[in-house]
């Protein structure tokens, strides 16, 4: 899969995705990044990419002419990719989005700055796409966020497949509690269960502290979860077990 970024700003991206997940998948030839710098496209001497808003009004809008030269010379040299657009008005990116993007060979993710981007470059992309409601500088770290949680569903990045399938969001559940060495700290201790060596006791557990953790701390997620039959006896006990 192809990562092409459309940014001002690549010095961001040089330390990120030289490390972990990112660095691996890239050893594996998994993955691979095109990371374009918006202002090698610009055709003035200053290399000016922004400009004061038409009507008025604070800041700077970021110009049309430059991403869309940097666009169609991607296209000549690598073919049409599917354009994201990083923006606080797009649909909010979730685990769904990721995996939907994994599958794509070519990906193309355009980062805003300064107080956005002309309008008109809404029409040259695929999609906007969202991190989360709050304001960021630019969209260099939302694009970090998507690269990290899509290349974790691309088949043989991880080296356990077992660990995408298990991790929070995945199965529409907040994940199980996880404990490791030692069994006892200041006396806090691992749950017995964990130490029993009965994987279905163990499966069981997890299963319920799964539920137990979305229905306290994201009870939103309970509205799109559909539950087995053994779902819907452990959230009769974990209701049944509540104080009060």
């Amino acid at each position: 899969m192809i990562f092409t970024v459309l940014t001002l700003f690549p010095g961001i991206f040089d330390s990120p995705l030289r490390e972990s997940i990112t660095k691996k998948a890239v050893e594996k030839g998994l993955i691979s990044f095109n990371i374009a710098n918006i202002r090698e496209y610009a055709d003035d001497a200053h290399k000016t990419c922004d400009d004061a808003p038409y009507g008025g009004g604070p800041g700077m809008v970021m110009k049309i002419e430059p991403i869309y030269r940097a666009m169609a010379h991607l296209e000549k040299t690598m073919g049409r990719p599917r354009y994201i657009l990083l923006s606080p008005q797009g649909r909010i990116f979730d685990e769904e989005t990721a995996i939907r993007y994994s599958h794509i060979k070519h990906l193309c993710l355009v980062c805003g700055r300064y107080e956005g981007l002309d309008e008109r470059v809404l029409d040259l992309v695929d999609e906007e796409v969202s991190i989360g409601d709050y304001v960021l500088s630019g969209g260099e770290i939302p694009a970090l966020v998507l690269i990290d949680a899509i290349t974790r569903c691309i088949p043989g990045v991880l080296g356990n497949e077992q660990s995408s399938v298990d991790e929070s969001f995945s199965r529409g559940l907040l994940e199980y509690p996880q404990y490791t060495r030692p069994d006892v700290f200041m006396d806090m201790e691992v749950p017995p269960v964990l130490l029993s060596g009965n994987h279905e006791e163990i499966r069981k557990w997890r299963r319920k502290e799964a539920l137990k953790k979305t229905i306290f701390k994201r009870p939103d997620l309970m509205n799109r979860f559909t539950p087995t039959d053994e779902d819907r006896k452990m959230i009769r006990e974990i209701m049944e077990e509540m104080p009060g």
